[in-house]
């Protein structure tokens, strides 16, 4: 797997919240995580590099005695269970700080992760980042968001193509450090999502929000190298408003 990240402040922040890690276990796994904060300029920058910190700590210690000569054993590692328990380790380190000091009082951030390993993957998500898989020009966005107009979609109340301009799509329902018990979405990924050549990007919302899935995806499978792929993705956003920071990282098996 190769690999590329960017993140951006956009066209209207003053600071980024955003957070992200690429991080190569061994020669066979590869961690991918992506965190947009709230609370903040520095509330939201913290929780997110807390919970990223956090989060790849957990794996790494499991990974870590788990890999001989360079190479991670994954029929010994339980990954749905690391990845929910590296969560919770996110979860409390943001906790921890916001108790610590009142003025970070109500942080906390969204977090999407993509667990490589041996032709596998997992994802793990809580919050509206997101990631998608892109196959022959195709984007399918693999995670769900934990949103109030996502909620809605549900609901029957609105439709997707209503969701989209929703004032408030920016609320969501699910974020690491708000509170003490917190539930994400783990899977499998698709299998179908995972040939060679595919891509895989995991972002924030200030890139979903402004980029549909038509534009990404024929970004990510046009001509370039994956740091020219990332650089335009931001590129576009800005260009369509920046309204909110931008983070990108793109993979290709």
């Amino acid at each position: 797997m190769i690999h590329f990240g960017k993140t951006d402040v956009g066209m209207k922040r003053s600071g980024n919240q955003d957070s992200f890690g690429i991080y190569e276990l061994a020669e066979n796994a590869t961690l991918l995580v992506v965190c947009d904060g709230m609370g903040g300029v520095v509330g939201g920058e913290k929780a997110s590099r807390l919970a990223l910190d956090a989060f790849f700590a957990e794996v790494k210690k499991v990974c870590d005695p788990k890999t001989e000569n360079g190479v991670l054993d994954a029929s010994s590692v339980k990954i749905p269970m690391l990845l929910e328990t590296a969560l919770g380790e996110a979860n409390r380190a943001v906790l921890r700080e916001a108790k610590a000091n009142s003025e970070l009082e109500g942080m906390g951030t969204t977090l999407v992760a993509l667990f490589f390993c041996d032709g596998t993957a997992y994802s793990l998500n809580v919050g509206d980042s997101r990631l998608y898989g892109i196959v022959d020009g195709k984007a399918t966005q693999i995670t769900r968001d934990h949103s109030y107009v996502q909620m809605l979609v549900d609901l029957g109340r609105i439709t997707p193509e209503e969701a989209k301009d929703n004032p408030k799509k920016n609320i969501i329902t699910r974020a690491v450090g708000t509170s003490e018990e917190l539930e994400a979405d783990i899977a499998p990924v698709d299998s179908a999502l995972l040939c060679d050549g595919a891509y895989f990007l995991l972002c924030s919302d200030g890139l979903s929000n402004m980029l549909g899935d038509d534009e990404i995806a024929a970004i990510a499978c046009g001509e370039g190298t994956l740091e020219e792929k990332a650089a335009k993705l931001v590129e576009n956003a800005n260009e369509m408003g920046g309204t909110d920071n931008i983070t990108v990282v793109l993979a290709q098996i």
